[in-house]
């Protein structure tokens, strides 16, 4: 691990830091995701041809999210701690140094659906493919919370008419949520680390390559090497709530 006093962290996480909880992985090699045919589930085409397929494949995952069988695992809970004591040994600093920018501390990034970093205590995480805890007006644009089961028939709380609500989620072919936001951390921070993610989608995969070019101590944390894992200055491998908390306790001493 390096040696040095980090100022801005940005971590990345993706399915692999929820797979311990419970949560099947996303496989593009097969064409799967929870049996399902990826064009069928995930894409604005899927949608169109079959709305009530698509509302009851993520009412299925928004059932299973709010089991009593998924909770948040050791590594969720020792990001959060992380952030915790991160924030507050900088927040010592910039009271000593008024020029550094609080803002700009610690800025996590999942790509995963779930909740269960704010579960375990993070604070506003980015999440860039959206939210299965949330429902969006394909009209306006709103976004509302939602625990309930829908349907094509369901009404939108902001227009009142059947149709218009879809799942707050990022599909094939759309636009990650955050890029500004996400772009403008990796150009600024001096640590990346990248959790359970296969470096097989873009944009994310490519994120640790901007933050080394703004500078920044690259670490890969992940079951297995990534398909860009030999690029990262650092890594570690084995099992999320094993190697994050290991990380984290190391880093945080250091």
């Amino acid at each position: 691990m390096a040696k040095k006093h980090y100022q801005s962290v940005v971590v990345l996480t993706g399915a692999g830091i929820s797979a311990e909880s419970g949560i099947r992985t996303f496989r593009a090699s097969d064409g799967l995701w929870e049996d399902h045919h990826i064009e069928d589930v995930a894409s604005p085409e899927g949608f169109a041809r079959d709305p009530d397929r698509v509302h009851r494949f993520y009412n299925q995952r928004r059932d299973q999210l709010l089991s009593q069988s998924i909770e948040p695992n050791p590594a969720h809970f020792s990001l959060a701690d992380f952030e915790l004591k991160f924030s507050e040994n900088f927040s010592r600093d910039f009271s000593r140094d008024l020029s550094r920018d609080l803002s700009k501390s610690y800025t996590l990034i999942t790509q995963n659906i779930d909740d269960l970093h704010e579960r375990a205590g993070s604070s506003s995480p980015l999440h860039m493919h959206g939210e299965l805890l949330k429902i969006r007006c394909s009209q306006s644009g709103r976004i509302f919370e939602c625990r309930d089961n829908t349907t094509p028939l369901s009404k939108c709380p902001c227009c009142g008419m059947s149709g218009n609500l879809r799942p707050h989620v990022v599909w094939f072919g759309e636009m990650p949520l955050y890029m500004n936001e996400i772009y403008q951390a990796l150009n600024s921070c001096d640590l990346f680390i990248a959790i359970g993610t296969s470096g097989n989608v873009y944009p994310a995969a490519g994120f640790f390559e901007t933050a080394k070019m703004a500078g920044a101590h690259t670490v890969e944390l992940n079951l297995e090497p990534s398909i860009n894992g030999s690029q990262f200055a650092e890594q570690h491998y084995g099992p999320a709530s094993e190697v994050i908390p290991h990380y984290v306790k190391a880093l945080l001493a250091g």
